[in-house]
């Protein structure tokens, strides 16, 4: 309990930035298609978003160094609140872009200054529980941050504003709390090519995770409007996504620390492609089997980037834990970007089965790429244990690496070879 109220400050400022900003994607959808924007434009929004992600994790951790933490998160809170609020004065597609720039910018600026609040607070007794905390509360803001599109009216000054409030709020308890502000921490290194050097298999992993989630989350709404779904409707579709992959952490997790984890990625897209059939042949079947797929496509696509990330860690030395996480997220971000676009296109030229015909042929790829990884090198005997790494900022590395450095007895899953 101690520990709950110790970070208390920070978690709820955790839920209200996801309302905020896991809100704004679905709110745009909706309301790009009553104010009559093209799909490639819809999808065009959701690159933006994750181009200002980028943009914000490389560099938070430099303005943090400048400004402190409470300034910086001001900063960044106060530019996603006005993204947010601009919507309705300034309705067009390029505009919204770089207004959906804004909130990506803030979210992952606000993801670092609460990640490296908490990598400053927490002990190596408290860790563990912290970050378990932590990891549920970012999963429960997630969620409820899909029904939200469930509540509010699409194309609505209103809507807008009240996701502006939400934002604002999450300054209230990291700037009124009496803890001191920590010392800034160094920011990591950004070297993508180290993510290459220790395992092409997990970056190839993360882009198409990437490809998955983002189209998926900025994208599906524009799905669930083809096939049939109310708004109510579609938050339900979203959050069974998100459950899913909820759900799927902790038998994933069992197994990619049992078994070869290549093995286990390869399984995973194979599923993911079923998944995505299945997804398509239930478009017509009614709500319920729509709702259910979502659910079983979250299961099967949500825990790769952990796995691929968990795989390229087993390559690692503990100094490089923290670049090497940076180096994923990096990958992630990329594919992240070009994933919404691409889809939208394909949908607007075949229709709405084509953003599960592009996931489907991405996690064929890795398939492909997977069983040459195989033949290319022998699986390390000595291994880390399986952490669901949350996508937030660069800075994640330095929570998740005392957990990572715990190497459990993997010593019969090492006799695999490639």
């Amino acid at each position: 309990m101690r520990l709950l109220i110790s970070f208390a400050a920070l978690f709820l400022s955790v839920i209200l930035l996801q309302l905020s900003s896991g809100g704004v994607g679905p709110i745009d959808v909706l309301s790009g298609t009553e104010l009559g924007f093209s799909r490639q434009e819809i999808g065009f929004l959701g690159s933006a978003h994750f181009f200002g992600f980028f943009i914000g994790c490389w560099w938070a951790p430099r303005l943090m160094g400048s400004v402190g933490h409470s300034r910086a998160f001001a900063a960044f809170t106060a530019t996603g609140a006005i993204g947010l609020m601009a919507h309705m004065l300034v309705v067009d597609p390029l505009a919204w872009a770089l207004m959906r720039v804004a909130s990506g910018l803030c979210v992952a600026g606000c993801y670092t200054v609460i990640e490296a609040w908490l990598q400053a607070k927490v002990t190596n007794e408290t860790r563990g529980r912290a970050m378990g905390v932590y990891r549920v509360v970012d999963m429960t803001g997630s969620l409820a941050a899909q029904m939200i599109v469930g509540v509010l009216a699409p194309a609505s000054y209103v809507s807008y504003n009240i996701l502006a409030i939400v934002c604002c709020a999450a300054l209230l308890p990291l700037t009124l709390t009496t803890s001191q502000q920590p010392e800034t921490p160094a920011s990591p290194r950004l070297r993508p090519r180290l993510g290459f050097e220790r395992s092409p298999l997990a970056v190839a992993g993360v882009i198409v995770a990437a490809l998955s989630s983002a189209s998926f989350r900025m994208v599906g709404p524009i799905y669930g409007q083809e096939v049939g779904l109310t708004a109510g409707q579609i938050a339900w579709f979203l959050s069974a996504f998100v459950l899913g992959g909820a759900v799927a952490q902790f038998p994933v997790g069992w197994l990619a620390d049992k078994f070869d984890r290549r093995w286990v990625l390869i399984w995973l897209s194979v599923a993911a492609m079923v998944s995505c059939a299945i997804t398509v042949m239930a478009s017509g079947l009614g709500t319920t089997s729509i709702m259910l797929t979502a659910g079983l496509f979250g299961l099967t696509t949500f825990p790769i980037y952990s796995v691929s990330a968990a795989h390229a860690h087993d390559f690692a030395t503990s100094e490089e834990r923290v670049e090497l996480s940076a180096a994923l997220m990096f990958w992630y971000a990329v594919g992240a970007i070009f994933a919404p676009y691409l889809a939208s296109v394909l949908i607007e030229g075949f229709g709405p089965g084509a953003l599960f015909l592009m996931i489907s042929a991405g996690h064929g790829l890795l398939v492909v790429f997977g069983l040459i990884r195989m033949r290319a090198r022998a699986t390390r005997r000595q291994r880390t244990p399986y952490v669901y790494a949350p996508r937030t900022s660069f800075l994640i590395g330095r929570l998740l690496r005392k957990e990572r450095d715990v190497r459990p007895d993997t010593s019969k899953a090492g006799t695999d070879k490639a």
